[in-house]
Order: structure tokens, then sequence, then C-alpha cells
């Protein structure tokens, strides 16, 4: 990687609605930022802290690609494709909204909050048919490696989205290196979801992002 620009937790944008601790990596709703307005076709990371048995009623999406990787509880999506479902830490979910579809989230447990990512990354085309699809990744699959667990063709058991990225889950050890090499003609955005990692000969903390390439 030939630069390392990193996004530090505490710069994110911050939003707490008492049922709702939300932080924004990127410009979102109430949030704007000119100079954070997303990285190339990655649009919104946000880091979602849902009150047991609150979440978000049910509301429209169009022309994005979404992906939601639950960190801790469990969260139920209901959605107008006649999808329902709840998921937990290791499952990925990825929502095409493509012409249009409207779903809610909400957290099914009665006395625990649920902890997750949420992933908005623009298609490489419009107007798509909406789907809907979802995987379980197990610890021992993403254990001290970067697992592809979205991709433009489905390669691997992967999650096939509508645009031109790649998404890597990890939980990496402490003491333990991973190598990822960046291709000349690409660009990498890292999140850190929990602890601490080096990268580049940088510390990013969990919260932290940085963009490489």
């Amino acid at each position: 990687m030939n630069t390392l620009n990193i996004r530090r937790a505490n710069d994110r944008g911050h939003a707490n609605h008492g049922w709702l601790d939300s932080h924004h990596t990127f410009s979102f709703a109430d949030y704007h930022d000119p100079e954070h307005m997303g990285f190339r076709a990655l649009r919104v990371i946000n880091e979602d802290r849902v009150a047991p048995g609150r979440g978000f009623g049910t509301h429209p999406h169009q022309d994005m690609e979404i992906i939601s990787y639950v960190l801790g509880g469990g969260l139920e999506h209901r959605d107008s494709m006649g999808t329902g479902s709840v998921i937990r830490p290791g499952d990925v979910q990825r929502m095409s909204a493509g012409t249009g579809v409207r779903h809610s989230e909400f957290n099914n447990s009665p006395t625990d909050p649920v902890h997750f990512m949420q992933i908005w990354i623009l298609p490489d085309r419009r107007g798509i048919e909406p789907s809907y699809e979802q995987r379980s990744f197990s610890d021992e699959a993403r254990r001290n490696q970067l697992r592809l667990v979205v991709d433009p063709e489905g390669r691997e058991g992967a999650l096939k989205i509508h645009a031109d990225a790649r998404v890597y889950a990890g939980l990496i050890d402490a003491g333990v290196g991973v190598e990822f090499v960046v291709a000349d003609d690409r660009h990498v955005w890292i999140q850190v979801a929990r602890g601490r990692v080096e990268v580049g000969g940088q510390v990013l903390e969990a919260g932290d992002g940085a963009a490489g390439g």
C-alpha cells in the first residue's frame, strides 16, 4: 500500500437517539461532512447499537447494495420481498435494493442489545430486480485470515454483489500477521470492528478506518 489515510473513530459522526447509538464513518442522515462523503463506491459504514426490543421501522431503499454484519446479539430483518430472518454473529446479509424495496430491522431480544455494522455500496447499474441473500461464516473460516464474504461473482461461497467491490472479514489473534496484497489498480478500505491492529506501521483501534491504494 503506497498511502494510508486514517479516519479515527472519534472523528466519525455520532447520533444517540436513546434506543439507537450510531457512529457514521461517512456523511449520513443529519451528519454531513463534505470531506467524508464516501470512498469510491463505498457510501456508508455505520456502526449501530440498538436497544432491546427496538429497531428501524419499515422504510424504503433504492439502487443500493446493503450489507449487514452482526458483531453481537441478533438483528431481525423483514422486507417487501417476503424475506424474514434473524442474523447473528458470523452471518452476513446482502440486500440489493434495485428498483425499490421496503424493509425493517429490529433487535429481536427483549434483554440484550444488538451491535452491527451496516455497509452501503453503490451498484454498478441502476434498476436491477431487488434480491436478498444471507450466509453464515464460522469463526474458523475467518480466524487469522481475511475471508472473502462478498464478491461480484460469488466466488468461494461469498455473497454475490452487483458492484465491482469485494468485502473480507477476519478474526485475527494477538501477535498474528495477515498479508493482503492490493493490486496497483485497486483501492482498499480497512475498518476495525474490535481490538486493535497495525497496518502499514500505523496502529488502528476499534472504530478506526483507513483508506489505502
